[in-house]
């Protein structure tokens, strides 16, 4: 990497739990036991991010709104997000049991520009002497979004042990070391943007709503490959001809050429396949699992083991003070 990307920034358009939790999001495996609970959970859908039914209002137009005050209310923080613009609908997300703030919230306005003037101007503000952060609501505008009870989620302090980045507090790092597309590409992450870096005083821009120039664009785009399907349908069929007449002449001049090839397809197909499977994720993870309960397999016969010398030591020094005793009563007898 170039000296002028050492204090460049990228962030994630889509979440991966693996790059979460890698600083210049470029790790391949999870690296503590959150991280591949949160994979867990996403190779095996567990987690459905709007299925909640407490979730409320236009995505677009609503706000992330953290680290605020257990102190805060309802009301507090509607005068204070007013400010930016006509506050629609509010959530203070509370305790099931004990019904006291988790310190975030959710705000909707009645427009997206009044959304984005908040998320550009509230970032770092004050609330009840506390410094709160604004985002944008990942979990349903980004792909693959995974929470932070789960193991997920972004951010993080680092006295928490569950450092996550890609996001707009803790963005990932340009990276220093090579980045190795072919184990990214084969996990469905997104690779670093080379090129595209950021600095830390740029905002990263939150998603925008489809306009209907750009639903019809992308219609018409699907709609163009059936057009070109007969064309192309054609052009297959003109090579088809060329190809079974340069095969004819091959055959007339009396090569096996024809059949080494088929055999050669075969077997690439094959190995391609079988490299398909020994590189697939849900086998990974399996073999990751599999690894853990290796380990805990291990640790429990070690820890077997340990107890039971521990045992005969127990018994051998019990005989021995016995037998000492006994040594010392003959004496004195």
């Amino acid at each position: 990497m170039s000296g002028s990307n050492v204090n460049k920034v990228f962030y994630a358009d889509n979440y991966h739990p693996i790059q979460a939790g890698s600083i210049d999001g470029t790790d391949i495996l999870p690296h503590d036991n959150a991280v591949y609970r949160a994979l867990l959970c996403s190779s095996a859908g567990l987690y459905d991010p709007h299925g909640d039914p407490k979730v409320f209002g236009d995505p677009y137009c609503t706000l992330f709104v953290g680290r605020l005050s257990h102190l805060t209310t309802e009301d507090t923080l509607r005068r204070a997000m007013s400010k930016y613009g006509q506050v629609k609908d509010l959530r203070l997300v509370r305790h099931i049991v004990t019904g006291s703030s988790r310190g975030y919230a959710f705000v909707e306005y009645e427009t997206e520009k009044e959304m984005r003037r908040a998320y550009k101007d509230a970032h770092h503000s004050m609330i009840d002497d506390c410094e709160i952060i604004v985002d944008y609501n990942r979990q349903r505008l980004m792909s693959g979004w995974i929470p932070r009870r789960l193991g997920g989620g972004l951010g993080g302090k680092k006295e928490s042990g569950q450092l996550r980045f890609g996001g707009r507090e803790r963005p990932f790092r340009a990276p220093l070391r090579p980045i190795p597309y072919d184990d990214l590409k084969r996990l469905g992450i997104t690779p670093p943007p080379e090129g595209r870096y950021m600095s830390r005083f740029q905002i990263p821009s939150p998603p925008r709503r489809e306009t209907d120039s750009e639903r019809r664009e992308e219609g018409s785009n699907k709609n163009e490959p059936t057009e070109k399907d007969g064309h192309n349908h054609r052009n297959s069929s003109i090579d088809e001809d060329d190809w079974s007449h340069t095969r004819g002449s091959n055959d007339y001049r009396g090569g096996h050429s024809h059949k080494g090839n088929n055999e050669k397809m075969k077997h690439e197909s094959r190995r391609t396949s079988k490299d398909r499977d020994d590189y697939s994720p849900h086998k990974r993870f399996s073999e990751k699992e599999d690894y853990y309960q290796r380990r805990s397999a291990e640790k429990e016969d070690l820890y077997r083991r340990s107890s039971s010398d521990k045992d005969r030591s127990r018994r051998r020094d019990s005989e021995d003070r016995d037998d000492h005793s006994r040594k010392h009563h003959k004496s004195h007898r």
